[in-house]
């Protein structure tokens, strides 16, 4: 029996699934809702955030919005702060360089509302 076209089906069920689970873009107001939250964020959890500049949006692996930049004017001081979109843009993990500002004390065990 010959097993080409049942191989030529399977490669075709995984080619589909590989890229209808494949982020999208974003349009400009889910990034401009993305980064308030993201500003929200930064404000209610960390000391001393008088400025934040963001650098550029891309599309984590896990299909979320990574939104990058820095605080303060300090090139030190940088985040990557992935937002789950399709979990209220909720702030799902953050990345921080290493003069980025502490966490507030009432911030440390838990995170503030923002």
């Amino acid at each position: 029996m010959d097993s080409r076209p049942l191989l030529f089906v399977v490669f075709l069920i995984l080619l589909v699934g590989c890229s209808q689970n494949s982020p999208g873009e974003y349009d400009d107001e889910t990034i401009s809702k993305a980064r308030a939250t993201v500003e929200s964020y930064l404000i209610h959890n960390y000391k001393d955030i008088d400025q934040i500049k963001f650098d550029k949006d891309t599309t984590s692996p896990m299909g979320g919005m990574m939104i990058s930049g820095i605080v303060n004017g300090n090139d030190k001081a940088t985040f990557s702060i992935d937002v789950e979109v399709e979990n209220d843009f909720s702030v799902g993990s953050i990345g921080k360089g290493e003069e980025f500002p502490e966490r507030k004390q009432e911030c440390i065990d838990k995170t503030c509302d923002y």
